[in-house]
């Protein structure tokens, strides 16, 4: 029935005959001539129906859009006059000679051959024609590109495509599993893999030393841009390779990707600390893009009477921290109740703010209702540590570390996008030096998982101050987003069961949860 695709017809020689398949995406009826816009996976192709053949003439007539149709006939080049750049076969056109009808369509529900703003209910509803829609056809096309590129790299590198079983006990990934009822066990359940941890640690341990699957993942968590509830992961494990050894392999890998796909130079990728991204910019995963940073204010007002900063500035777990936005003085009343309504969220009480007149002038030269409870020398030493400039407004959040590092941290990004101040560039980076362990009401929690490595490797050491531990651990930040990370996993039997221990997994726990892999059982 169809001999090429839309775009094949490019490297044909005029004069060739062929025969395409696909949806009718507009027809044009211009009195003497008809010409289709003829859509496939590949691309979209002007189709042409001349008047002298009266009967193909009456029948492309009665062509609707979104039907389907096959048509024959013979390639022909475009005059130049007539060469529809924003097409990517509009140097060409297909001179029809027979249409076969081969469905009819109702007029659909979605338009397809232009942009209109639906809801998110109407488009799954309707999901086969909101993926006939060529911006749909070029996101899933692109993805298959970058899949295709990511499995030729690592078949490249040695390492071996396996898959890992869906249906398996549940493991501590840090997330809700989803569960499934087994039917010759009644009252028992199999775990969805939140990811193939404890499947490709083996896999090690049997000698595969490279592996990587393209797999589906089920967490059972509440929708959010950055998490869904299954979504698909590039998963690799490897044997014998340092952290270092592993970040550069994938630094190349990520770089050759953009290289290829979109004809990128992604640049360098910068290793930063954990402690430096929440301290700077408030997050583990930082837009470097955008230039504003969280500023420590604490040592500068221990002493003032204004209890809402020396209180946590005079708490070791406190924090008094400003951000700066340029520009920002012109914000109203109105505007700074939204953004403290807006830092609220993340559990901020309060925003103080500080316009500036002019720098160096002490609380003459800012307008703020805090002004009162400073000197002048601090007022200065505040504005020429936040690198103000006259115009420019600081919001301050004063609270526990995590409070103001959460909120201002957020504040940030929301005030970047609000005020036109993200960078278009790409800004890649690596976070390292993540915490081990995290505590939560007395109780330990592993930052990553617990085959994660430690960077102590001294166990008594470890035990006696288990949070001023750091891991072996590293995430690929991309424009603010997390796009992959990993650690070295823990491979001697004493550290793992110390890392057990920190945690509170009892050892028969471990052994029911862990023995087949620990070597335990």
């Amino acid at each position: 029935m169809r001999s090429h695709y839309n775009a094949d017809l490019l490297a044909l020689e005029a004069g060739a005959s062929v025969t395409v398949a696909g949806w009718v995406h507009r027809r044009r009826d211009l009195g003497g001539l008809i010409f289709l816009q003829l859509r496939d996976k590949s691309g979209i192709l002007q189709v042409v129906i001349e008047p002298d053949q009266a009967e193909l003439f009456a029948q492309a007539e009665d062509l609707r859009s979104e039907f389907v149709v096959s048509i024959s006939g013979k390639v022909r080049n475009r005059p130049d006059d007539m060469v529809n750049q924003q097409m990517a076969t509009g140097k060409i056109e297909l001179l029809a000679e027979k249409i076969e009808l081969l469905n009819k369509a109702a007029t659909p529900a979605i338009l397809i051959d232009g942009h209109e703003d639906v809801s998110e209910e109407l488009r799954l509803k309707y999901r086969y024609l909101d993926l006939r829609r060529p911006e749909m056809q070029e996101k899933l096309l692109f993805r298959n590109k970058v899949v295709k590129f990511l499995r030729d790299f690592l078949e490249t590198e040695q390492f071996t495509d396996i898959e890992t079983p869906i249906l398996t006990k549940a493991t501590p990934e840090g997330a809700r599993d989803y569960l499934v009822p087994s039917r010759t066990k009644p009252g028992s359940f199999f775990a969805l893999p939140q990811s193939p941890q404890l499947f490709k640690q083996l896999l090690m341990m049997s000698g595969f030393d490279r592996y990587y699957q393209v797999v589906r993942c089920f967490r059972d968590e509440d929708l959010r841009a950055d998490r869904q509830p299954e979504f698909t992961q590039l998963d690799i494990e490897t044997s014998f390779m340092d952290e270092t050894a592993i970040m550069d392999m994938m630094e190349t890998m990520i770089r050759q990707l953009f290289k290829t796909t979109l004809d990128i130079e992604l640049g360098e990728f910068p290793q930063m600390p954990y402690a430096e991204a929440m301290r700077r910019f408030g997050s583990d995963k930082p837009d470097l893009r955008v230039a504003i940073e969280l500023v420590d204010m604490a040592d500068l007002v221990k002493e003032v009477e204004f209890k809402v900063f020396s209180g946590p500035a005079n708490n070791p777990d406190g924090r008094v921290a400003a951000i700066c936005m340029p520009g920002g003085a012109e914000l109203s009343r109105k505007n700074i109740d939204q953004y403290t309504e807006y830092a609220s969220r993340y559990g901020a009480r309060g925003l103080a703010w500080m316009k500036v007149k002019q720098v160096g002038a002490g609380i003459e030269g800012v307008q703020s209702p805090i002004a009162k409870f400073l000197s002048d020398d601090i007022v200065n030493a505040m504005l020429q540590r936040a690198d103000a400039k006259a115009g420019d407004i600081l919001l301050f959040g004063a609270d526990s570390d995590k409070v103001v590092t959460d909120s201002l941290g957020a504040l940030r990004l929301k005030v970047a996008q609000d005020r036109g101040l993200v960078g278009s560039e790409w800004k890649p980076l690596w976070v390292v030096d993540f915490p081990m362990f995290e505590q939560d009401n007395g109780q330990m929690h592993a930052l990553h998982h617990p085959f994660t490595a430690p960077q102590q490797q001294d166990i008594d050491s470890l035990k006696q101050a288990p949070t001023e531990t750091l891991s072996r651990a590293y995430d690929m930040v991309l424009n603010g987003c997390e796009v992959g990370g990993g650690s070295i996993r823990i491979h001697q039997q004493a550290m793992q069961q110390a890392i057990f221990d920190i945690l509170g997994i009892e050892k028969q726990e471990a052994e029911d949860k862990f023995g087949f892999f620990t070597g335990s059982a």
